[in-house]
């Protein structure tokens, strides 16, 4: 009995170690940057060592964690379980930004919903201060049952934006168009809960229910292949570093530079789908369609 006990401390021990061994590397690079009382992180399970956080919304604050550093183009994911039952009002957001006064910034906002609705995903790309180029679409199953990956690709040829192994959007650069990219300005990685009653579900029109609070979503798995720019300004040495590994990397060579076969197919289906709003489509916001928008669809379906 006495070496089945101390077996049974050791492997408790062991477990404890390799937990805060997961959950150090994971601070070693993200720090939480508002509402810590509503952050907490575990382990998905010891075998694992997958670190899961998890992000509070009560009606004190929403919470969210940053990155350290920057980054200059890659593969940048995550899984996400998003808030169960009624969250109408609530935003949760993973994105990448700048701090550059002419920012760029590559969003996934998904719009709390009232019970039984579905829930809505919303990207935007801004390039150098330039927004208003949003896309929603509905899901294609319940994000609150289990986590799915969201990711982003980003090279010197596209965006891609991501959800499990599908394409949903895609933005090309279009220079040659006179339309900015993202080239040259390193971005951080963003996540956070937060309450956006005043638009978030149906225009605003569903507001908040603070009796179920708090609202919790829920990360884990951070998936991030790419170049770390550990000066926050244009660093010339951190760019040219940077563009080194892009030229060198899968995520800058000619294959991953345009869209495959399957990657074409997917776009097509979302579009023709699961797209609810595009700014591409909006007449009344925009008197003309703005130029990038026939490369960033694949010519759609048959009505």
């Amino acid at each position: 009995m006495g070496r089945m006990k101390i077996k049974l401390v050791l492997l408790l021990c062991t477990t404890l170690f390799i937990s805060m061994a997961q959950a150090s590397k994971f601070w070693d690079d993200f720090y939480v940057n508002f509402g810590d009382w509503n952050v907490n992180y575990r382990n998905d399970n010891a075998d694992s060592g997958n670190i899961v956080v998890n992000l509070g919304l009560d009606n004190t604050s929403g919470s969210g964690f940053r990155s350290k550093y920057p980054f200059l183009y890659g593969h940048i994911g995550m899984k996400l379980k998003l808030v169960g039952g009624n969250s109408a009002g609530t935003v949760t957001s993973y994105y990448l930004a700048s701090v550059f006064e002419k920012w760029c910034e590559l969003d996934f906002e998904f719009l709390g919903n009232v019970s039984g609705e579905p829930y809505i995903l919303q990207t935007n790309v801004f390039a150098e201060g330039k927004g208003d180029r949003e896309q929603r679409i509905y899901l294609w199953f319940d994000p609150t049952e289990d986590y799915h990956y969201y990711g982003i690709l980003w090279n010197q040829n596209l965006i891609l934006f991501m959800v499990d192994d599908v394409v949903i959007r895609v933005f090309h650069n279009s220079k040659d168009l006179e339309i900015p990219y993202l080239e040259y300005q390193p971005m951080y990685v963003y996540s956070s809960i937060w309450n956006g009653e005043r638009w978030a579900t149906r225009g605003g029109a569903d507001k908040t229910d603070w009796s179920l609070q708090p609202f919790i979503a829920s990360y884990k798995d951070f998936d991030v292949d790419s170049c770390a720019a550990h000066s926050e300004g244009n660093d010339k040495d951190d760019s040219h570093r940077c563009y080194n590994k892009l030229y060198s990397s899968w995520y800058g060579g000619a294959d991953a530079g345009k869209l495959t076969n399957k990657q074409i197919d997917d776009l097509k289906r979302i579009q023709y789908n699961y797209v609810i709003y595009d700014y591409c489509t909006d007449a009344e916001r925009f008197d003309e369609t703005p130029k990038e928008c026939s490369r960033n669809w694949p010519q759609s379906y048959p009505a």
